[in-house]
């Protein structure tokens, strides 16, 4: 069969986030228009110039059993809880192979992350400083590998046709769904669970994200710290999580009577070879990724009802991603619901393309775009109609919408989906 024959379809969708332990509650949070940061707490935030982050809002050992999840980095405890709730929303009632539904030599999982294990990594140093080499844990270097949260999803799943991870900063997650979506375009699986996670609230990446002036100081007002495409905005809030997915040939999916909730169209991928950390001011790798999106799906841009942005809350990284919708899509950017859901969710890092892959789908499957909150003054540079103070209703018919991901280093992933 050729590749361009095999339609990919989203079966499942699993979460854990700032706005709540599983998808539902995270969907509804968005809906809601509901900011999921807080104050941070721990005794060693009383030091940072940046003291608010989007803290997950269940904690993994409220869910997993404890002998699991001292086993576990942060990021892949996460990455686990999300995706059991994604393989039985998928409708899968055991691993591949005990599952006849589903053969292990035909699954495979991407699960992405942008940092990986780094609060184990940290967490061990401190051991071995204080209390010396026997006081190491023996799991630190699974712990911490940044294929750890994916190759135990594997582990949960019983995937053989390739266990991956992706690492491209912010655009991980992102890149993650359409490595997986790739996979099965291919030939190579049948089934692949794939998505984003992150874990990296602890003193030294927010010391030094605060350090590059990338990060929002507005510590006296935590709920309206991370604020999109507003005048005032300062930079992003630190979010931690894991958004997973289920893909799914459609043939497969078809046969065995599966709930499909989007079809995954294409992706577009690029970079912007301008610096490490800075986006490229005129969008022209967005561009990129995006014209290339439109190219291989043959894209009606008339179709697009809706895009979930990047929109970090950053002052450069908020305009240069409109600026290139509006080069690529023009007039019809009028015309499509836009949401930053990082508003409420904050920045999950290499978790975001994961979260926000779950929050694409699920507007296209209700037809509700959440809203973007916390705009009080529009940036000037900032045109198109923003979905903001409160959610809005999607048209009927076979709609599209886009979910944006870019990463430090220059990385831009568009991926489209079809109602």
């Amino acid at each position: 069969m050729s590749p361009t024959n095999h339609s990919v379809v989203v079966t499942g969708i699993g979460a854990t986030t700032p706005l709540g332990g599983d998808s539902a509650s995270t969907w509804e949070g968005l809906t809601a228009g509901r900011s999921g940061v807080r104050p941070l707490e721990q005794d060693w935030a009383a030091e940072l110039s940046v003291r608010i982050a989007a803290q997950i809002a269940v904690e993994p050992l409220e869910v997993l059993p404890r002998p699991v999840a001292r086993k576990l980095d942060r990021s892949a405890q996460f990455a686990l809880i999300a995706t059991r709730e994604a393989w039985a929303d998928a409708g899968f009632t055991a691993k591949a192979g005990e599952d006849s539904s589903v053969d292990p030599d035909r699954l495979g999982t991407v699960i992405a992350s942008g940092i990986g294990g780094v609060t184990t990594l940290l967490d061990q140093y401190d051991n071995l400083k204080n209390s010396g080499p026997r006081k190491v844990s023996p799991h630190t270097v699974p712990m911490l590998m940044p294929n750890s949260p994916s190759a135990n999803v594997s582990l949960e799943v019983n995937a053989r046709a390739g266990v991956h991870t992706p690492v491209s900063a912010c655009a991980s997650g992102a890149e993650a769904v359409g490595y997986a979506y790739e996979m099965i375009r291919s030939g190579r699986a049948d089934v692949v669970v794939a998505g984003g996670t992150e874990a990296a609230v602890h003193p030294l990446p927010i010391a030094a994200f605060a350090n590059m002036m990338a990060m929002s100081k507005n510590n006296d007002d935590p709920q309206g710290a991370s604020r999109p495409y507003d005048k005032g905005r300062d930079g992003f809030v630190l979010g931690e999580g894991a958004g997973v997915v289920v893909l799914e040939s459609a043939e497969h999916a078809a046969k065995r009577g599966a709930r499909v909730y989007a079809e995954v169209l294409g992706q577009g991928l690029s970079s912007d070879a301008h610096h490490i950390a800075q986006p490229e001011p005129t969008g022209r790798g967005i561009a990129a990724a995006l014209e290339q999106l439109i190219a291989a799906t043959g894209l009606d841009l008339a179709q697009i009802a809706h895009l979930n942005a990047h929109a970090t809350s950053t002052p450069q990284g908020d305009v240069a991603e409109v600026k290139a919708l509006r080069k690529v899509l023009g007039e019809h950017l009028d015309h499509v619901a836009i949401s930053a859901t990082k508003s409420m969710t904050g920045h999950l890092l290499g978790g975001a393309g994961g979260i926000e892959t779950v929050a694409t789908v699920l507007a296209l499957y209700h037809r509700i775009a959440p809203p973007t909150i916390n705009i009080t003054e529009l940036d000037e540079d900032i045109d198109p109609g923003l979905v903001s103070t409160e959610a809005r209703k999607l048209p009927e018919g076979p709609i599209v919408a886009i979910n944006n991901s870019f990463g430090f280093g220059g990385h831009n992933v568009v991926m489209a989906f079809k109602a």
